[in-house]
């Protein structure tokens, strides 16, 4: 591997393309300035002639029954509009992401705090609030059941059991036994996406008997598809289009308003918005799940791993979600990026009456990366083994299989991103002030208090679906007077596919001026979900794919107007040129002459290679690709106080390619303080079901304050075939492997074992007694 194989992209070292930017090249986002300066419109914004405001009756208690509701005093309010309960649901009463179990409004039974009991819409904000008050929900409150250890064994909550998922992998001789063996059992807490725009949208009723949606979501068809079949209505009169959104990360693939939004428009033949307060927010969308991990890895004395076991258990929360997919992922990646010849791993994922968990950055790979990590460093312990050349002695390669018995085909630079990131040169950090002490400027930590320690960690996780599941994304692309127009109904969250969608389509057409059409359901087929790292891959392969389509006719029509051969034909900077052998020019001319009156426009569905379900061994190429990443911190402990401040963290990640560095730099530093977050402060916490720190003041996520710089150590370029220039989806590698390198460093300054994230202060400072 040379230096040249392991390019470091330091911010500021990379040169902005202000305009036409092609792959490669770091290309501003067009939405940024608007952002920055608070004038783009997020689905908060959206407003209409005579719009009404919606609001949600939500029950606070996890566990009940719903003896009556009430509404007569909220309906009999001036300016109530419409109040609306489980009984006006006009189509299926359920809905779900893969499972329809939850329900629209509930009728029966609670079993969330949260969950939705009526909707009401009103002339004002504060006028539905104060209807959404006057509603009398009689409940008798019922002992919920919030252990998920019990959960298997408890009285069913839900008709569909307490049982989402149960996957066992057996991998090899799993009676096999090592020299060394260590053991640990680790728990990891609720974390919340914490996404800056709460749910908002609006619905509109149509004069076909239908409904338009203006909605921040993930996944806009599978949003349209549940919408439809809970109105009753063909998904065809449900139209969707994608509204501003304020982040994602998993918590907008799920349903929130939407039917609600949309019951309430038809009920009133007005258009009605709706905007959840933060506190809303927090029991208005899925979690990380919380975890509850025990693991067994057996090596010999060389350091060679024999076995891994593990038991994996998750809290699904009341209603299924993508749960079923995420304990896949969990138990698939249980052991980490390593060669284990013989694994025997079980992942169970259960329903409870605490806060339903999906999808969130990382996806299943975050709760057990943690596990796996602190595993690593334990064997390396007791075999006074290096912790970084135990990783690198035991890394993956092209060629070698997973514990799901699937062999790697593409690209796995698992040992040099390792050795990336280990061998990066530790940082000049700041001289010593109060203000870079743990505490800061709260419980400031005295100078002689404070230890200082050095961890690392690696992870891995899947890119795109897996398990069978027919991914795909659709586009359309339109050359027009020298003008591309691509549609796509990808979900802009924040990754950057307004960004990218250009770039190929510049790359591909040779022309400058593109338009990146709004995402809706209307005009295009599905584009799968903003999720999994898939969108790069998959729309970005579908522009890709429709482009040259595309410059393929264009091509071959001005081969036959002018008498060339369209083999020479080649389209850049906004001509068509044809190329001799010995690289010159002797045909040129502008691509919008070439096109003149012409429309040239492809439409293609874009799907990936065939996986396989795991079968009863949890074995099976379930997956497409595979994505590596490593980190380093460096942690200041005060162990008096429990108070820790990160200083640094450096990261190494295969990307396969990089086509927008400034983006890729984003997406590592944002995912970096999402793992540094669950590390150190992020948790959900519950009593007896209930969310009980729901705001930004109880819930901390990190600031500028708390993050130290992330410095790129490496990004390995190795193109990964079939994917689309070779790229790799980037944002969820380092949410995975920060987290557990923090607690690594915190460990190494401390001494503790420090077996659960967030790391607390009391698990520092009492230890005996946390």
């Amino acid at each position: 591997m040379t230096d040249t194989d392991t390019p470091t992209l330091p911010a500021d070292d990379i040169t902005v393309t202000p305009t036409a930017p092609r792959i490669g090249e770091s290309a501003p986002r067009p939405d940024g300035i608007a952002k920055v300066r608070g004038e783009f419109a997020f689905s908060s914004d959206l407003w209409a002639d005579g719009v009404l405001h919606g609001h949600t009756v939500r029950s606070p208690y996890a566990s009940a029954s719903i003896r009556s509701v009430d509404i007569t005093a909220a309906v009999a309010m001036p300016g109530v509009y419409a109040v609306l309960t489980a009984d006006d649901v006009p189509g299926l009463a359920t809905y779900g992401l893969d499972h329809a179990d939850q329900p629209v409004l509930a009728r029966d039974v609670i079993r969330y705090a949260g969950e939705a009991i009526a909707i009401v819409a009103a002339d004002h904000p504060e006028t539905a609030r104060r209807a959404a008050d006057a509603v009398v929900v009689d409940l008798q409150p019922t002992d919920p059941l919030v252990d998920p250890e019990a959960a298997a064994a408890a009285e069913p909550i839900h008709p569909d059991g307490n049982v989402f998922r149960e996957l066992t992998i057996r991998h090899g001789d799993i009676s096999a036994t090592g020299e060394v063996t260590v053991e640990g059992t680790y728990e990891v807490g609720m974390q919340d996406q914490a996404f800056m725009g709460p749910e908002s949208g609006m619905a509109i009723a149509t004069d076909d008997g239908g409904v338009e949606l203006f909605i921040a979501t993930q996944w806009l068809h599978v949003d349209r598809d549940q919408i439809a079949a809970c109105l009753g209505l063909d998904p065809e009169r449900v139209r969707l289009t994608l509204a501003g959104v304020g982040g994602a990360f998993g918590a907008r693939e799920d349903l929130s308003l939407q039917v609600h939004l949309c019951m309430l428009a038809m009920h009133t033949g007005r258009p009605v918005r709706m905007c959840y307060s933060r506190t809303e927010s927090f029991v208005g969308h899925v979690h990380r799940h919380p975890a509850r991990l025990w693991y067994r890895h057996h090596a010999n004395r060389d350091g060679t791993i024999v076995k891994v076991e593990a038991r994996v258990l998750l809290d699904g929360g009341a209603y299924a979600s993508s749960s079923p997919a995420v304990i896949a992922n969990a138990t698939c990646f249980a052991a980490g990026p390593y060669r284990i010849p013989n694994a025997h791993i079980e992942g169970t994922v259960v329903r409870t009456n605490n806060p339903p968990c999906g999808a969130m950055r990382g996806f299943g790979a975050v709760q057990t990366c943690f596990g796996h990590e602190a595993q690593m460093d334990l064997l390396a312990a007791e075999l006074g083994m290096d912790p970084v050349e135990l990783r690198v002695r035991n890394a993956l390669a092209p060629g070698d299989a997973l514990i799901t018995g699937q062999v790697i085909a593409g690209t796995a630079p698992v040992r040099e991103v390792i050795e990336a990131c280990a061998q990066h040169p530790e940082p000049e950090l700041p001289d010593d002030h109060w203000l870079q002490r743990p505490g800061g400027v709260g419980r400031t930590a005295d100078a002689h208090h404070i230890s200082r320690g050095r961890g690392f960690a690696l992870g891995f996780k899947n890119l795109l679906f897996s398990e069978g599941f027919d991914d795909y994304s659709s586009a359309v692309v339109r050359l027009d007077a020298g003008v591309a127009t691509v549609v796509c109904a990808c979900a802009e969250v924040g990754q950057g596919f307004v960004t990218l969608a250009q770039q190929i389509a510049r790359e591909e057409l040779g022309v400058s001026n593109i338009v990146l059409a709004p995402a809706e359901t209307a005009t295009v087929g599905s584009a799968g979900s903003t999720s999994a790292s898939r969108q790069t891959w998959m729309s970005g392969g579908a522009v890709q794919a429709a482009c040259r389509e595309v410059r393929n006719e264009l091509l071959a029509h001005v081969g036959a107007q002018y008498d060339v051969d369209p083999e020479t034909l080649v389209l850049r900077d906004d001509r068509v040129t044809a190329l001799s052998l010995d690289g010159t020019s002797d045909f040129s001319m502008a691509i919008a002459d070439a096109v003149g009156d012409r429309t040239f426009e492809s439409e293609v569905e874009f799907h990936h290679e065939p996986t396989d379900e795991l079968d009863e061994n949890g074995q099976g190429n379930a997956h497409v690709s595979f994505a590596f990443s490593a980190h380093t911190a460096v942690v200041d402990v005060d162990p008096e106080l429990g108070l820790v401040r990160v200083l640094d963290m450096a990261t190494a990640q295969d990307v396969g390619r990089i086509l927008n560095p400034l983006q890729a730099i984003g997406q590592i530093e944002g995912g970096t303080a999402q793992g540094v977050g669950l590390a150190v402060m992020e948790e959900l916490v519950t009593v007896d079901g209930v969310i009980r720190n729901a705001s930004f003041t109880d819930y901390l996520i990190p600031t500028t304050l708390d993050m130290p710089p992330v410095r790129i150590a490496a990004l390995i370029e190795e193109p990964e075939p079939n994917a689309p220039f070779g790229a790799k989806g980037i944002g969820e590698p380092p949410t995975i492997s920060s987290t557990p390198a923090v607690v690594a460093a915190i460990r190494a300054a401390t001494g503790l074992a420090l077996p659960r994230v967030p790391v607390r202060p009391a698990d520092i400072a009492l230890p005996d007694t946390a």
